[in-house]
């Protein structure tokens, strides 16, 4: 008669960590994701996101911090054109804010390509992975910037 063994789940992952496995993040890559301009931005990334290891992910032109996932980058994006989203601004890097419900949507805005990052509201800090992603990102050619209402000229 054959015995069978039964290895417990939290063995396994131990195993899995001592082997230095990771699974990797599957990221869909943006439209222009081969845009050199982004090969600039992804050299310049952090290893680690306030002890988040960057992953490895599917794409080019993607990061991935945190396991689970806290934080996701994609560069290569259509730049948005004029909008009323909200828009913050990290050392000169301009930011269109949007709250998705479990994550935020953060979208270069005045850069050419792009880039998205999506961060997790309740795994990281979202100004805290925007200031150490944005020298990366300032790499990228500036074409605009954020405007508000204090910046528009008086109605005749």
């Amino acid at each position: 008669m054959a015995r069978s063994f039964r290895i417990p789940a939290v063995l396994l992952a131990g195993l899995a960590a001592l082997a230095g496995c990771s699974d990797v993040v599957n990221v869909n890559p943006a439209t222009n994701a081969a845009d050199p301009a982004c090969a600039k931005v992804m050299i310049q990334l952090p290893q680690d996101l306030g002890g988040n290891a960057l992953r490895d992910t599917t794409s080019q032109a993607t990061a991935a911090w945190g396991d689970p996932t806290v934080a996701v980058l994609r560069c290569g994006l259509k730049p948005p054109g004029p909008t009323t989203t909200p828009c913050v601004s990290v050392n000169d890097v301009d930011w269109l804010s949007e709250d998705e419900g479990d994550h935020w949507r953060f979208t270069s805005y005045g850069r050419t390509p792009a880039v998205e990052v999506l961060i997790s509201t309740t795994d990281t800090s979202g100004q805290s992975v925007l200031n150490s992603v944005t020298p990366a990102v300032a790499n990228l050619p500036k074409t605009g910037a954020c405007v508000g209402t204090q910046d528009a000229d008086p109605a005749p």
